[in-house]
């Protein structure tokens, strides 16, 4: 397979070089699979809109989803960027463990989001109707359901963008689960 450099600032557009700036200035440098957006004159634009884009599920919640996606899709890169991510929201190490792991027995609530956000993952879109209505029963709407899908669709371009790619993870490691 060939392999991906990771561009710098002054191999991209002028466009994703603001882009790589506002990065920069945000996270404290362009993380590699955002960069290697950035071989692309518009991927990394198109996909920060989506990233960025309204949503009616809150951060933590969507950290959720982005776990356990990034478990499913198996993308090592994801897992441990979200991992992260998911301790600057509140997430402790056991609760992000137990998310990648399917489930949140802390919060009932997170707990059907997640079951639910797996279901369409490892379904292709077709989750368990069950997990459907243990979601809408745990409090949650059918526009919620929808950001979900979006949310699904979001962290599944990151994962095969990783898998495609194989860029190296410039995230903290994370443990292994144990299947």
């Amino acid at each position: 397979m060939k392999t991906f450099a990771i561009p710098t600032r002054e191999q991209v557009t002028p466009e994703n070089q603001a882009i790589f700036d506002t990065l920069t200035k945000v996270v404290g440098r362009v993380p590699n699979l955002f960069a290697v957006f950035a071989t692309s004159d518009h991927a990394l634009a198109n996909y920060i809109t989506l990233s960025n884009g309204k949503t009616s599920l809150r951060a933590k919640e969507k950290e959720a989803v982005n776990l356990i996606v990034s478990q499913v899709n198996d993308c090592a890169y994801c897992s441990a960027a979200h991992t992260a991510i998911a301790k600057m929201n509140g997430f402790n190490d056991d609760q992000i463990v137990e998310i990648r792991g399917g489930s949140a027995s802390f919060d009932a609530k997170i707990d059907a989001l997640v079951k639910v956000a797996k279901s369409i993952t490892e379904n292709k879109g077709h989750a368990d109707h069950q997990l459907v209505e243990n979601f809408y029963a745990a409090g949650y709407t059918q526009a919620n359901l929808i950001d979900v899908a979006v949310a699904v669709g979001d962290k599944t371009i990151t994962n095969y963008v990783y898998a495609l790619t194989q860029v190296p993870v410039d995230w903290p490691a994370i443990p292994e689960l144990v299947k």
